[in-house]
Formats: C-alpha cells, sequence, structure tokens
C-alpha cells in the first residue's frame, strides 16, 4: 500500500491544502520534523502534484489535526506553531518567505528554532531555491518572540549542529554530516559535526564509526567495535573496507538497514560519489556489487511498514 498524504484526509474533510482526489497525480517532496529529543529529521512523503509545490510542503510543517496526525504516525512532530501561514516568492534561486504573524506563537526558543531551521532545509531540498530570506506578517524582523534570528540570508545544510567547545581552533575547523539511527531506532536522524583537520569522506566515515555523542540520545549506526581498514573513490564507486565486526549489523533489529544506509548517506554528500561499495576485510559485502547512493533519509512509506502503527511522542 502506497503511504501518502492523502490518506490522512479521509477522516478530516474540513482541511483541504493538500488534498488529492482520486487518481491525482502524486509528488515525492522532502520536509523537516521534530523528534522528541528536539532533533530535526528529513522524511520523504508524498503530496498531490500542484503548482507551487514548495508552498504546499511548507504548509505540512504548520500544527493541525491533519498534520500532527501524519507526524504523529511516524513518531514525529510539527514545528510551526498552528494557524502559521507561508507567502513564497522564489526568484533566482532565492526564496522568500513570509510568514504570519502567528509564527510568532511558538511555545519556546527550541520549537522556534527548529521552524526556521526546518523551513530553510525543507525549501533548499528544492532544486530552485539556493538561498532563504524570512518575513514576519510583511515585515523584516532581527528576531522572533524568543529571540531566533531571521534577518540576513539562510542557506541549509547545517543540520542538527554538536555543539563545539568554546576557545577550540574553529579557523581550522569544518564539518561533515553523519547520520545515527533515533533513540527509537525508527528513523535515521543527520548531525553535523565539527572536526579539525580535512573534511573528506575517509573522515566522515571515521567520525560515524566514532558514533554519536554519549548524550545525544542516538544510537550507533555501526557495530561498537568496527573499524576502518580504507576508503578510495573511483569512477564514482566509493568503496569502504571494513573490519569484520560490520557483519554484526545484521543481527539488530533493521538486519542492518540502517548501518548499510547511514554509511550511503554519509559518503552520498561528497562530491563525485555516485554509488557505494561495502568490503569486509576486503570481501564484497554484496554479490550485486556498489548501490547507487540514496536521495532521501527517510521514506514516510518505509517508516509505516518497518513500525506500522501511532506512536506516542514525550
Amino acid at each position: 500500500r502506497q503511504m501518502c498524504i492523502r490518506d490522512r484526509y479521509e477522516s478530516v474533510p474540513d482541511e483541504v491544502a493538500t488534498v488529492a482526489e482520486p487518481d491525482v497525480p502524486m509528488q515525492e517532496t522532502t520536509l523537516y520534523y521534530r523528534d522528541g529529543n528536539g532533533y530535526l529529521v528529513p522524511v520523504t512523503v508524498e503530496v498531490p502534484r500542484q503548482e507551487g509545490i514548495a508552498k504546499a510542503t511548507l504548509s505540512l510543517l504548520t500544527a493541525s489535526t491533519v498534520n500532527d496526525m501524519e507526524a504523529a504516525s511516524l513518531g514525529l512532530l510539527t514545528v510551526a506553531p498552528e494557524g502559521t501561514a507561508y507567502d513564497l516568492d522564489i526568484s533566482d534561486g532565492r526564496a522568500r518567505v513570509d510568514l504570519s504573524a502567528e509564527a510568532l506563537n511558538a511555545a519556546d526558543a527550541e520549537q522556534e528554532s527548529a521552524m526556521v531551521s526546518a523551513i530553510v532545509e525543507t525549501l533548499t531540498t528544492f532544486d530552485t531555491v539556493d538561498t532563504v530570506e524570512f518575513l514576519v506578517d510583511g515585515q523584516k524582523r532581527d528576531t522572533l518572540t524568543h529571540g531566533t534570528t531571521v534577518s540576513g540570508t539562510f542557506t541549509g545544510g547545517l543540520v542538527n549542529p554538536e555543539s563545539v567547545e568554546t576557545g577550540a581552533g574553529l579557523s581550522a575547523a569544518d564539518t561533515v554530516m553523519l547520520y545515527f539511527p533515533s533513540d527509537s531506532g525508527r528513523m535515521l536522524v543527520p548531525v553535523t559535526r565539527t572536526v579539525f583537520g580535512e573534511a573528506d569522506i575517509n573522515t566522515a566515515v571515521f567520525e560515524l564509526l566514532k558514533g554519536p555523542r554519549q548524550d545525544s540520545g542516538l544510537q550507533n549506526a555501526l557495530p561498537q567495535d568496527c573499524a576502518l581498514i580504507d576508503v578510495t573513490v573511483k569512477d564514482g564507486v566509493a568503496t569502504i573496507n571494513l573490519s569484520r565486526e560490520f557483519e554484526q549489523a545484521l543481527q539488530g533489529a533493521d538486519g542492518g538497514r540502517h548501518a548499510l544506509r547511514a554509511l550511503m548517506l554519509t559518503c552520498g554528500r561528497f562530491p563525485g560519489v555516485e554509488s557505494v561499495e561495502i568490503l569486509v576485510e576486503g570481501e564484497p559485502y554484496s554479490t550485486e556489487g556498489p548501490t547507487a547512493a540514496p536521495t532521501f533519509v527517510n521514506s514516510a512509506e518505509e517508516m509505516e511498514s518497518w513500525y506500522p502503527g501511532v506512536l506516542e511522542v514525550e
């Protein structure tokens, strides 16, 4: 069964912003929810194909009966206060989004910051958007109610940044994007980690093997004792050679899906990497050869099929 946004509207007919009639073509789009630990989580869903698909996607971020039910079915939360609406103009790679006054009603700074980041990350998934600027109720503002900055120009790609100790040599720092299973093991959460030195593919895989921070509430993507032997990139294929302990990932509840996907997503962010091949002690892990790097992190359809039912989010 294909899961899509349309399904949620069958029992709530009065909310029609993204309702699809039967047999209306659907289109995949990625939006950002937040989980119970405050992390932003990208989820690919299907919405009715339409003009203004970016604005329609933003509308799914706002708290409402339908949107909250959709997010809760995935164990997640919407990010924008109830009633928040969006006027959107996209031109020459710049998206100017005008938030309605309801955006000022965020419960706290955490929700407010998550809303701004989710809007930026959601919009920059579209090929037509490189940067995002904000208005609120038609006016420019420096900050929102709880102090979140909305002035200037925003770019995507800095999702869930880990804190960095003050006094560190930030002038020599760079970042890598890593992917770790959530505390429920239900989805992958992107994390932006600061590294000191070259932020290349070797560094990214090494950091993935180190795992999340102990107080993060996230899980290891790979078995704890797994070691990196080497990483090479040739003709668009990233070949990752891991120690025998990698095979322990198969014993996980998901059969190793998250381990493989975390590796492919982490490597697929590097220019020139089109597919990923896993070796274990120099031997191919799969007889099928290199696998194309995925273009999405979490699919709503997969999340519901692996873990049916509605989860409570604290």
